[in-house]
């Protein structure tokens, strides 16, 4: 890579206006920052610097030239950060923020197994379903549930969720087994925080808007009221899968089910990626499939 040769030298050289200074900061002879530049100069077919013994300065080619070349350099040294990266382990503090019953549940045991492993690791995890400014937050992860809303965060896919409607098989035994929408508005919906629950129909997802008794924003209390018998409900797996799979409730309208959504993890989109962080999203998407 020839045309690399003496690149680094000129940029710092530039900066610093000193050879010498340079030399110290990239660890090389003062003498071999000369022959690079010298070389570069050559191969270019123009001088870049003016040098004198007390003084160095750019010509007009050199500073066009390093606007350009300090983006190569950066580049060059943002590369070789992450090589360093895929062979550090993971440590310091991290900090993170998930939705409440999905954090409590999923999550935070899996970042208590994750410290485990490594010890050199300190958590910082607020549990919230509101959705925090990462960047002005100093967060280096969140975990994002369902369709996420056009930003200029990075996402990662971590893993997919299913949606239900289920009732308790007395609810079902009393009030009868919805078959399409148009009966399901016969029923008692349970409604959370999400007004409108989605449907598959006709290769199209549908909007029904469901009404009922009650209304909660808490999809654990919403639970304890499809066991009940009050009503069905619209939830995830990680909510309802356990009661599914013993009886406690059973699911309607499986022909009608929406597509499955996703898990997300959300990084800052300037933030590098370090070690602990791309390290610990590799571990939760391996966890959670």
């Amino acid at each position: 890579m020839k045309q690399w040769i003496g690149i680094s030298e000129f940029v710092a050289v530039a900066e610093l206006q000193s050879f010498t200074k340079a030399a110290k900061q990239l660890g090389i002879s003062v003498a071999q920052v000369s022959r690079n530049i010298a070389e570069l100069e050559a191969s270019l077919a123009i001088k870049l610097l003016y040098r004198s013994t007390r003084s160095v300065s750019l010509t007009e080619e050199g500073q066009l030239y390093l606007q350009h070349c300090r983006h190569l350099v950066a580049s060059l040294e943002e590369a070789n950060r992450t090589l360093a990266n895929l062979k550090a382990t993971p440590r310091g503090q991290i900090k993170l923020t998930a939705p409440v019953f999905y954090g409590e549940t999923r999550i935070a045991p899996l970042l208590h197994d994750f410290m485990r492993l490594y010890p050199d690791t300190e958590l910082d995890l607020q549990l919230t379903n509101n959705k925090l400014d990462l960047v002005q937050g100093g967060f280096d992860l969140a975990i994002r549930l369902g369709t996420l809303e056009s930003s200029s965060l990075i996402a990662r896919k971590l893993a997919s969720r299913t949606q239900y409607v289920v009732a308790s098989p007395v609810y079902l035994a009393q009030n009868g087994t919805p078959q399409n929408l148009t009966e399901l508005a016969q029923h008692q919906c349970l409604t959370g925080t999400v007004a409108q629950w989605r449907f598959m129909q006709h290769g199209k997802v549908v909007q029904f808007k469901p009404q009922g008794r009650i209304v909660c924003n808490s999809g654990v209390a919403l639970l304890d009221a499809a066991l009940k018998g009050l009503g069905l409900v619209q939830l995830p797996d990680y909510y309802v899968g356990d009661k599914l799979q013993c009886g406690e409730l059973v699911a309607v309208l499986n022909e009608l089910r929406q597509p499955d959504d996703g898990i997300w993890a959300i990084y800052p989109q300037n933030r590098h990626l370090s070690a602990k962080v791309r390290v610990l999203a590799d571990y939760l998407a391996a966890k959670l499939n």
